[in-house]
């Protein structure tokens, strides 16, 4: 059976050792340092029952708190999601246009696939759009996200492209994973990828007689040229290697992972969790503070022994000198706990630049209001469109490269967001082009940048003739 050698001089040579448990799982050290938090991002970020089925890792247990006080509390948990919402925000607004793909050349196949490829892009029917908006999502949680270019396995040599167009072989798809499978890697001296590994879990219905659901993981490793897969099913089975060979990518002498990474400063999670989990425990000791509150407990003022039994059907009989009463909260704690809390979220509103969304106000604002309020948000957006074109550039000219397509590729858009109305921008492109500027590629490319924008939610076909048709006017 093949294997992965101890000391990974060489990952070529995987295929000649024995594989060993230890060798396959091997982490990274920053991966290792982080895998714990990414787990807890997750939860915050989804919320729900996902958080709600291990509040027990969030909710801080009082100092000598009862057993079953503690486990009242958790039962009745409940989480105000802000950082999830802050995050969904911000993908709905950097793809409310989706960007535009241009490619210029004259091979009218490669333009067809690549059409073809942002309708499609995982053979799962997700535009390449929206998986780069559920990329983009992955990053802000977690840090970064992982695509990977993978091209279908042939059953033969193919000696033509007609070839292996009519095979299906050239037909590049897209994989996602995220930060926390991508388990151990190496850089070389220039900064590239050397090798990866990657490990995922799933459940699988077993092919024996009892058909029981087994976890069953994979691991992938990738290189320059080659890549294996290993995978475990169940428990009590070996690691078995079920694939290996050339990928994609080889013929560039790359590791066909692509990473989509945010500065630490624009991490939103990283920045948000603390405050996140600060308001979480404090407002659910509020709520069962204010719940308690609602049971007023009773107070005997005397000095003989108590041994009467109180309840709604009982009565108690004191002496002449005896009082009876009721305890009830003042209410001032729960007013500082309140302000508190507000104080929290809007919080977590100003670290995530979005301090706009922390207030209630309903008012109507106007346009050039808007954009002003919203000036460091539209700051952070564009650096993240930044950060999503370029990945979606990366990946885009490590597809055409492979296939040997001659095109280039460029992906616009992404820089400006709903703060501005389309109107705005079509009457300052009218300025421009009333100045009489004596530049017809400068025509052409304010025409397309309009049309793009205007047809952003048309397929990729309709964009494509109409690029080619303001290209071939005079």
């Amino acid at each position: 059976m093949a294997g992965v050698p101890a000391d990974r001089e060489d990952p070529r040579t995987w295929g000649t050792v024995i594989l060993s448990m230890q060798t396959i799982n091997r982490e990274h050290p920053e991966y290792i340092a982080r895998k714990a938090m990414w787990k807890h991002y997750k939860d915050l970020y989804a919320g729900g029952e996902q958080l709600r089925e291990r509040a027990s890792e969030y909710l801080v247990r009082r100092h000598k708190e009862p057993n079953e006080v503690y486990m009242e509390r958790l039962s009745r948990v409940f989480y105000q999601n802000y950082a999830g919402a802050i995050i969904d925000w911000y993908a709905a607004t950097l793809i409310h246009r989706e960007p535009a793909f241009m490619m210029d050349g004259s091979d009218a196949a490669a333009k067809q696939f690549f059409s073809s490829l942002a309708n499609n892009c995982d053979l799962k029917g997700t535009s390449l759009s929206e998986f780069f908006r559920q990329r983009f999502v992955d990053a802000l949680v977690q840090g970064s996200s992982y695509v990977v270019v993978d091209f279908p396995r042939g059953n033969g040599p193919v000696i033509s492209r007609a070839e292996e167009d009519a095979a299906g072989v050239s037909r590049a798809y897209l994989m996602n994973y995220d930060a926390d499978e991508v388990i151990n890697w190496n850089y070389d001296e220039t900064g590239g990828l050397e090798w990866v590994v990657i490990r995922t879990s799933c459940l699988q219905q077993s092919k024996v007689t009892d058909a029981k659901w087994e976890k069953e993981t994979r691991w992938i490793y990738y290189d320059r040229e080659t890549f294996q897969i290993y995978r475990k099913g169940g428990e009590d089975r070996g690691i078995e290697l079920v694939d290996e060979g050339s990928h994609g990518l080889a013929s560039l002498h790359r590791v066909p992972v692509f990473q989509l990474k945010v500065l630490e400063g624009l991490w939103l999670m990283n920045k948000a969790a603390l405050l996140q989990l600060e308001h979480f425990n404090k407002s659910n000791a509020l709520s069962w503070a204010l719940t308690m509150g609602l049971f007023a407990s009773p107070v005997i003022y005397s000095d003989k022994e108590w041994n009467q039994i109180v309840g709604e059907s009982y009565y108690i009989q004191l002496g002449s000198q005896d009082r009876f009463g009721w305890t009830e909260p003042e209410g001032k704690v729960y007013q500082l706990a309140a302000n508190n809390l507000a104080s929290l979220k809007d919080e977590i509103y100003r670290v995530c630049y979005l301090m706009n969304q922390a207030g209630s106000s309903s008012a109507r604002q106007s346009g050039l209001s808007k954009q002003l309020d919203f000036g460091t948000t539209e700051e952070v957006l564009r650096a993240y469109g930044t950060a999503v074109k370029e990945a979606m550039k990366q990946v885009l000219w490590a597809i055409a490269a492979a296939r040997q397509d001659g095109l280039t590729i460029d992906v616009a858009g992404m820089d400006e967001f709903d703060i501005d109305e389309f109107g705005t921008e079509l009457d300052d492109a009218k300025k421009l082009l009333d100045l009489g500027i004596g530049s017809p590629t400068l025509k052409k490319q304010v025409f397309k940048r309009l049309a793009l924008k205007y047809l952003c939610d048309a397929r990729q076909e309709v964009k494509n003739q109409v690029v080619a048709e303001i290209e071939g006017a005079e």
